[in-house]
């Protein structure tokens, strides 16, 4: 009985995964629909927002997802589908920007007027955001949580659900390309970002000879190996967004100080 109700709840979690998946496809597709009259829609930014779908479903259902539930190696390779590229591909998607050009003037002005609150502030500050990425993984493997996340199907999708929103807000507090009222400035995001891949990769040797309870030393370092390097390929691809950013934001200015001919 025990494994039957077991059985039912991560076929629940699968269908609920695979339904609020399809709704962020169809809801980008209707998005490009209703703001058609406001001119072409970058085709690159389509290209990220379904290919973030993909590394999220690709990490939350299917082989690697079953895998995941006894293999650490797999859980990380998980991890950095769900917690790492899907939030780089999905912020870089920019589903504020279309989400105001699609909606009625009136909820596009609440929608920014959300943006611009003190919770909505705080949380999207590069140092709380980078606290709250960093620090959760920290507690999610240096406590019993990650044998808990498998033992709850409920557990297991807070988890879950809270690392994509973490690197989510993270990716677009540090290198975001939404309109943001209070974007930090560039020495702050770049530190944050320095201080995030120091944290990630003093985690992944910290797992490498202290791993979760119940994970095999083999499996443990090649998970942590997995996320240390892993990891460091995401990074990079977020290191070279913040400084693309950067140099865009110059080349006006350099523009306008030069004399006119």
């Amino acid at each position: 009985m025990t494994h039957h109700h077991a059985a039912t709840g991560w076929a629940l979690f699968d269908g609920t995964v695979l339904v609020l998946l399809g709704l962020g496809a169809t809801g980008w597709a209707a998005g490009l629909w209703a703001a058609r009259h406001r001119g072409p829609w970058p085709v690159h930014r389509t290209v990220l927002w379904y290919a973030g779908l993909l590394c999220a479903g690709a990490a939350l259902v299917g082989p690697l997802a079953e895998a995941a539930r006894a293999s650490f190696t797999a859980h990380m390779a998980g991890h950095l589908l769900l917690g790492m590229a899907a939030p780089l591909l999905l912020v870089l998607a920019a589903p504020v920007t279309l989400a105001l050009r699609a909606l009625p003037v009136a909820r596009a002005r609440a929608v920014s007027g959300l943006l611009r609150t003190a919770p909505a502030r705080a949380v999207t500050h590069p140092v709380v955001a980078g606290a709250l990425n960093g620090g959760s993984l920290w507690l999610l493997y240096t406590t019993g949580l990650y044998g808990l996340m498998h033992a709850s199907v409920l557990m297991h999708a807070a988890v879950h659900l809270h690392v994509l929103l973490a690197g989510c807000v993270f990716t677009a507090a540090v290198a975001g390309v939404d309109p943001n009222p209070h974007r930090g400035s560039f020495p702050l995001r770049a530190a944050v970002l320095v201080g995030f891949l120091a944290a990630h990769s003093a985690l992944a040797k910290h797992l490498y000879g202290h791993p979760p309870d119940g994970v095999g030393a083999s499996d443990a370092r090649t998970g942590a190996q997995l996320m240390y390097y892993g990891g460091d390929v995401v990074d990079v691809a977020l290191i070279v967004v913040l400084f693309a950013q950067r140099l865009a934001a110059g080349r006006p200015r350099d523009r306008a100080a030069r004399p006119v001919a």
